[in-house]
């Protein structure tokens, strides 16, 4: 039996906002049957270098954003959905502007739709994140940053995204509720908190303009709990490699001075009774059932 896999995404202004969209997109395409783009109309040249990339799996939606749509990110589901609603593949594997998958994951990833497809209770694929903070040599490892998402979902399965992050399943147009999943046994490197800090701080005026509820904030990525940090061991996906050197920090220096914010302290508590107790306080967005 053939499994055929689409991958998609949805990127507007990916170059004047700093995201490694190019190196995401060919993270993805050794794995993929086609690759479904929307990119929005923008301000820069994010169109061209997606087509530049010249391969052609990838197919490319034009989209226009709607900018009076301000409610809790809904405009990234749309433009999430635009993209979903297009692919072909019996499984569909969504990934931002700032994720990449390493090369060393591709077998692992396969390996996991074959063993689950013929299983009607896995309808999704989780996939452990590797959130870098500030520069590539530094990853969160705080309960308040998600440490497993679904990234894989079945084509064949009515699903619809809330906001850009997350799935819902329903059944009978009823009852949504989070997909039940597997583990993908490969990782996600999600590098949007080390593009360079005026970069991070365009996305974040853009964040604001499409979540009501979101307050205008200052980012400077020396202002950060140091306890929530550990230094990453290991490579980083091949593809990401110019990007790393060219579109990121490539050095933390947290403010001695900082003070951490009551719920840094709280997740910091949390994180410590997590390395007691083997609990996994962070948020959860399926069902493990296999």
């Amino acid at each position: 039996m053939t499994i055929s896999i689409s991958g998609f995404t949805f990127i507007r202004n990916g170059v004047e906002l700093g995201f490694p969209f190019e190196a995401s997109i060919r993270s993805l395409l050794p794995l993929v049957d086609e690759f479904v783009v929307a990119v929005g109309r923008g301000n820069d040249d994010t169109l061209a270098r997606v087509l530049a990339i010249s391969d052609p799996k990838i197919r490319v939606i034009e989209t226009v954003w709607n900018e009076r749509m301000a409610d809790r990110g809904f405009v990234y589901a749309q433009q999430k959905m635009i993209a979903q609603y297009a692919c072909t593949g019996d499984w569909a594997f969504y990934l931002e502007g700032d994720e990449v998958v390493h090369e060393d994951d591709l077998p692992a990833i396969r390996a996991s739709v074959e063993k689950h497809h013929t299983n009607p209770e896995v309808e999704a694929l989780v996939f452990d994140y590797r959130h870098f903070y500030g520069s590539a040599q530094w990853v969160s490892v705080s309960p308040g940053w998600y440490r497993r998402e679904c990234r894989l979902i079945r084509n064949t399965i009515r699903s619809y995204a809330p906001d850009g992050q997350y799935w819902l399943v329903t059944t009978d147009h009823k009852n949504p509720r989070n997909p039940q999943a597997a583990l993908a046994n490969a990782r996600i490197f999600h590098y949007g908190w080390i593009r360079r800090n005026e970069d991070m701080q365009k996305k974040l005026d853009q964040v604001s303009k499409y979540w009501a509820s979101s307050t205008k904030m200052e980012v400077h990525y020396s202002q950060f709990d140091a306890r929530a940090l550990e230094a990453f061991k290991g490579t980083h996906p091949q593809v990401a490699q110019e990007w790393l050197l060219t579109g990121a920090e490539q050095a933390l220096r947290i403010d001695s001075a900082y003070q951490p914010t009551r719920k840094e302290n709280k997740y910091h508590l949390m994180r410590r009774i997590e390395l007691l107790t083997g609990l996994d306080f962070s948020r959860k967005h399926f069902k493990l059932v296999a």
